[in-house]
């Protein structure tokens, strides 16, 4: 057989394997709650692995190494940011946030935590946070399909529409079936797939070279200096800028509601603390594996004299050189599965935006579970098409936008996730301002095109408005006050049952 025949055998074991997880996710799905949510029931290991693999898209296995392969290690600093913030999010948001949730009325999206958590009676919290999930997601979702058409015709040379519904279908199958556990689930699988491939890649080519002294000579003999943080010529003010808007990349997490909502969904709060030694050591591995890789494929490449057309294939190419072609058909299939399991989580966020946020606050009557869930995987084929014929069209601006998508979310719902959880002030008013502020920030900085990313100014912007007005409007209401401390309770409570298990233990 040939090297592209045993490829497609490792794909379609890959596709089948998710569908078939999804099916399994499909029987145990009883209810609106489990298809939004997974009935608040995940593991620390999947709740921690699915956060993981839903926040890294295809840039983790391609975008990163392809920019180290091309600038070096001052590209590393986005990886260094994106971990401070991985881990603050665990650390301070997870364990908070699945204990206010369920206080809060038990609210299982965000926009609704926020209407319970604020006593929104205008509802325009709400409904303003689901506008903007549905809009920028779409967006978000189309990019994966795009990259998704991308890889198919760049790794296989098919045709970049049936790589593209072909990604999308299977997707769209698991996803519509399996609802969130079915996320969560193929999450697992692909979060573990992304590692080890990013693990396997960067090592075994290490021994190819001849170890780490082969490593160095191959990168000398390319003439590119990559070996540095700080480039040799020391930093300036455009270096310093470029560095700043690297690390700020980590302030987006504590607003990504595909990231956020996994914490929603853990058994407990003190399951948060073994999910973030399992989220920190995968997420840890995966980037030093991706950084190594991009450094190694500079020394790879220069050695076997390979012309690489895309940098950002580098990981591909040595895939396709070093392994047998079933093990490169699954390192392949790695790829698709960053990009698979982040569309999977975005098409449920969407889905509940616009059933739980949307829908539920303009229908007259509380609808049955059973026509919830229909609703929920309705709204989930729904996006899929919209985003879909935005996909059509590959030469657009679409890829962009992820970035401008994560400054935007981070910019808008940052802030004020953190002031619910950990400041008792917060008004309705404070946090709608803020998300609006952040929001129109962002727009208009990217707009000025200056070197800063967005997402710096937009959560500085944002933080200011929400406590200024929140300061401006505040009334006390005993409600909110003891659900703020019955959250804070709930919190430490769970830790010390945890703490204690591990003595008994």
């Amino acid at each position: 057989m040939s090297d592209l025949t045993f490829q497609l055998i490792a794909l379609a074991i890959y596709f089948a394997a998710m569908v078939g997880i999804g099916l399994y996710a499909f029987r145990k799905t009883k209810d609106h709650e489990d298809y939004m949510l997974g009935g608040r029931n995940l593991s620390p290991g999947t709740a921690a692995l699915s956060a993981g693999a839903s926040d890294m898209s295809g840039w983790l296995m391609m975008g990163l190494p392809g920019a180290i392969y091309i600038s070096g290690l001052i590209e590393a600093w986005i990886a260094i940011g994106l971990t401070i913030g991985a881990y603050l999010n665990w650390r301070f948001v997870a364990p908070r946030l699945r204990a206010y949730t369920e206080v809060a009325k038990n609210s299982i999206t965000i926009p609704s935590f926020f209407e319970n958590r604020l006593r929104d009676r205008s509802r325009l919290l709400r409904i303003v946070s689901g506008v903007v999930i549905l809009i920028f997601f779409t967006f978000y979702i189309s990019s994966g399909m795009v990259a998704g058409g991308v890889f198919f015709e760049g790794s296989f040379g098919g045709d970049y529409l049936v790589g593209m519904l072909l990604v999308t279908g299977v997707t769209l199958l698991y996803t519509l079936f399996g609802g969130f556990l079915g996320a969560s689930f193929t999450d697992v699988v692909q979060g573990l797939m992304m590692m080890l491939a990013l693990v396997l890649i960067p090592v075994v080519a290490i021994f190819t070279l001849g170890g780490f002294g082969g490593v160095s000579e191959a990168i000398v003999a390319s003439g590119i200096e990559h070996t540095g943080l700080i480039p040799g010529d020391g930093l300036d003010w455009v270096t310093t800028l470029a560095i700043v808007s690297a690390l700020a990349w980590g302030l987006g997490y504590f607003g990504q509601p595909h990231i956020i909502v996994r914490f929603m969904a853990m058994r407990d709060p003190g399951s948060a603390k073994a999910g973030r030694r399992i989220g920190m050591s995968w997420m840890t591995l995966s980037m030093v594996g991706a950084v190594t890789a991009g450094i190694v494929g500079v020394a790879y490449i220069q050695r076997n004299g390979i012309e690489l057309s895309d940098p950002e294939a580098v990981t591909l190419v040595m895939a396709q050189v070093m392994f047998h072609p079933i093990v490169s058909g699954f390192i392949l299939a790695a790829v698709l599965a960053a990009i698979m399991s982040t569309m999977s989580s975005q098409l449920i966020v969407c889905s509940s935006a616009l059933v739980e946020d949307l829908y539920m606050v303009i229908a007259k009557r509380q609808p049955s579970a059973q026509k919830l869930v229909i609703l929920g995987r309705t709204c989930v084929f729904a996006v899929a098409v919209v985003a879909g014929v935005l996909a059509f069209d590959r030469t657009g601006t679409i890829l962009s936008l992820v970035g401008f998508a994560w400054a935007g979310f981070g910019a808008a719902f940052g802030p004020a996730v953190i002031l619910s959880l950990y400041w008792r002030k917060l008004t309705n008013w404070g946090a709608l301002a803020g998300m609006v502020a952040g929001t129109i920030t962002v727009f208009a900085w990217s707009a000025l095109g200056t070197d800063l990313y967005e997402i710096v100014p937009g959560v500085v912007v944002s933080l200011i408005a929400s406590v200024v007005v929140s300061l401006l409007t505040y009334k006390r209401d005993p409600e909110i006050d003891a659900e703020f401390d019955q959250a804070k309770t709930l919190v430490v409570k769970k830790a010390d049952a945890v703490e204690d298990e591990k003595v008994e233990a």
